[in-house]
């Protein structure tokens, strides 16, 4: 059974629960100056979870391609990937805990037939306000019961979750084991949030248990031996002033990485070994004239991050390599990629587009905007290769002035590093040949400060509030719809959104249009805008099949895949959008509407910058 089949069976078994299904959205996000990249399945439905009422019911399913940046790191140890897909299920307000967990455990034990006695379970030990999941822990047994095992709970872990209990654990009897803080989740900190316990899956692998890792291990060991392959999580708490209370309509999330479910349906040492990457590891190997087993770590970057590259720069809404916002994280994996091929003796000038071309060949059935986009990214990843190529070049003259010191610093280090992209092996390497030292402990230092300043840095930038939660954010969010309306009326009827994001101080608004607009045009917009806010028209919100939306001339985002069934958001008879919250109710309750800055986006796209006053 490949990983094909898995997405389907997924799809096809909750679609007999009686869930729909929801289209995979782009990798870029839409409306929310949270985050850079799509990281879950669960990022689209968030105005659905806090209370919207979605156009398809209250079971939904769906698969969704996910990004995401904190794992860069992490790959090249057989089990972390930065993108992925993620299967997954939602009861919004419906359905709880006994579902959920019975039919996840069916379709584990019975659709695609892994082993019961390789699958563990994690549970929410509480706090002093909130009880233990005794409810989950019950139901997990009678489940356990059901398949022929006898399910006992082991040691709990009240301390740091990656620390396990600190004791020895009979796997072979013990099946759930309760964490404090591995098995809490909620989105944000602001009142009105969502929260709950959460039930995390484990798969044992045949790995051993490195004792490096701790004397004792547990399921949250970082050895690799356990490997979570799903989390169905329960929100049934909401924040208030005074705490979390328990909510009347509670919602299930449930994510599982298909990559590792394929990994632990074939009983396979690493997801690299899985048929979405075969493929490509197996195009390295040709290219390297060497075997993944030679450089685990080396192979496992450059097809993590080339399949990643060839997703962002191929999405509907593709992003391109860049110093800045998503741009900087292409950047950083095509670079990386090249760093290591490197290392493995692939040096000619194409091999990234023959890595993108395998990437493309397994995903194009489910991911058919690859194909469309193949030569534009095959162009985006050979240009980064040459610009890269040239940076490591000054980066070696960089270093040769360096050839009289005795030892590397670490601030030298990281100034080739940082600025030219030099690995700290390469670094390394280079002094040796050279007999120098290199201030490696302090070169780390130097870089996890560096770390701190960038990830603050990004922090300011995509500062503000959480996606319907702000009311200036709701106030902006409609706004774009009069300022889309009154573009295409000054531009004509070839303009068309291509992206935005918002936060609570100013919307920015990408639209398709090959020109700098001229002042006179850009007063003649934003007139329109206060003009119609002035008038106070209302916002009316209706449920539509698609093809109904589209005859009625409700605009669509460019690149989106929609449901068959959507909301469409009309401000009266001036402006109809396909769209879901946030919105006001009137255009009266928006203020004065102020253009900061009209300006390029990329080829033939405009940015426009605007606030309300």
């Amino acid at each position: 059974m490949d990983s094909s089949e898995i997405r389907e069976k997924f799809i096809s078994f909750y679609k007999e629960k009686g869930h729909h299904l929801v289209p995979s959205v782009s990798l870029i996000p839409e409306n929310d100056p949270t985050l850079l990249f799509v990281n879950s399945g669960m990022f689209p439905l968030v105005p659905f979870l806090l209370g919207e009422k979605h156009p398809k019911g209250k079971r939904l399913v769906n698969f969704q391609r996910s990004f995401r940046s904190d794992d860069i790191e992490e790959i090249g140890n057989k089990r972390h990937t930065t993108f992925f897909e993620m299967l997954g299920n939602w009861s919004l307000g419906d359905y709880f805990k006994e579902e959920q967990l019975s039919w996840w455990f069916e379709f584990l034990f019975e659709v695609i037939k892994i082993d019961p006695e390789r699958i563990y379970q994690t549970v929410y030990l509480g706090d002093e306000s909130i009880s233990k999941d005794n409810e989950s822990i019950s139901i997990l047994k009678k489940i356990y019961r059901k398949y022929g095992i006898d399910a006992l709970e082991g040691p709990e872990t009240s301390g740091k979750g990656e620390d396990g209990p600190g004791v020895k654990i009979d796997f072979s009897k013990e099946k759930i084991f309760a964490y404090k803080d591995k098995n809490w989740w909620q989105r944000g900190d602001a009142i009105g949030e969502l929260g709950g316990p959460d039930s995390e899956t484990f798969y044992e692998t045949d790995k051993k248990h490195d004792p490096s890792f701790g004397e004792f291990c547990h399921l949250n060991c970082d050895c690799g031996r356990f490997i979570e392959i799903g989390n169905s999580v329960f929100m049934q708490y909401q924040k208030s002033e005074d705490g979390w209370h328990e909510i009347k309509n509670k919602n299930v999330d449930f994510g599982g990485g298909l990559e590792r479910i394929a990994m632990a349906k074939e009983n396979l040492e690493s997801v690299f070994e899985t048929d979405l990457f075969k493929l490509i590891i197996s195009e390295i190997e040709e290219m390297s004239n060497k075997r993944y087993r030679d450089d685990i770590k080396s192979f496992e970057v450059i097809a993590d991050h080339i399949k990643a590259a060839t997703f962002i720069v191929g999405d509907e809404k593709g992003v391109v390599p860049s110093n800045k916002h998503q741009g900087y994280f292409v950047r950083r994996l095509v670079r990386r990629a090249i760093r290591y091929a490197r290392e493995i003796g692939i040096d000619s000038d194409n091999w990234m587009s023959r890595v993108a071309s395998k990437v493309i060949e397994i995903y194009k059935d489910n991911y058919p905007e690859l194909e469309k986009n193949k030569e534009f990214i095959k162009e985006e990843l050979e240009k980064e290769g040459k610009i890269f190529n040239k940076t490591l070049e000054r980066g070696i003259k960089e270093f040769n002035k360096l050839r009289d010191k005795r030892e590397i610093s670490a601030k030298d280090a990281a100034f080739l590093h940082q600025s030219y992209g030099f690995p700290i092996e390469m670094i390394q390497e280079l002094a040796q040949e050279r007999g120098q030292n290199l201030d490696k402990k302090g070169f780390i230092e130097e870089n996890e400060k560096h770390k701190r300043l960038s990830r603050t840095a990004s922090a300011g930038v995509f500062k503000g509030g959480l996606v319907d939660s702000s009311e200036k954010t709701k106030k902006l969010h409609t706004a774009t719809h009069l300022l889309l309306k009154a573009l295409r009326d000054v531009l004509g009827d070839q303009v068309f959104q291509k992206g935005s994001n918002i936060n609570p101080e100013r919307l920015r608004f990408d639209f398709s249009f090959d020109r700098k607009m001229t002042e006179e045009e850009i007063n003649k917009v934003e007139e329109i805008v206060n003009r119609k806010i002035r008038e106070g028209l209302p916002i009316i919100r209706r449920e539509m099949d698609l093809n109904e939306a589209l005859k009625s001339g409700a605009l669509a985002s460019f690149g989106e895949r929609y449901p068959d069934k959507v909301i469409v958001y009309a401000i009266d008879s001036f402006s109809k959008e396909i769209c879901h919250g946030p919105h006001v109710s009137n255009t009266s309750e928006l203020g004065n509407f102020k253009i900061i800055k009209e300006e390029a986006s990329s080829s033939g796209v405009r940015r426009i910058k605007a606030k309300l006053e």
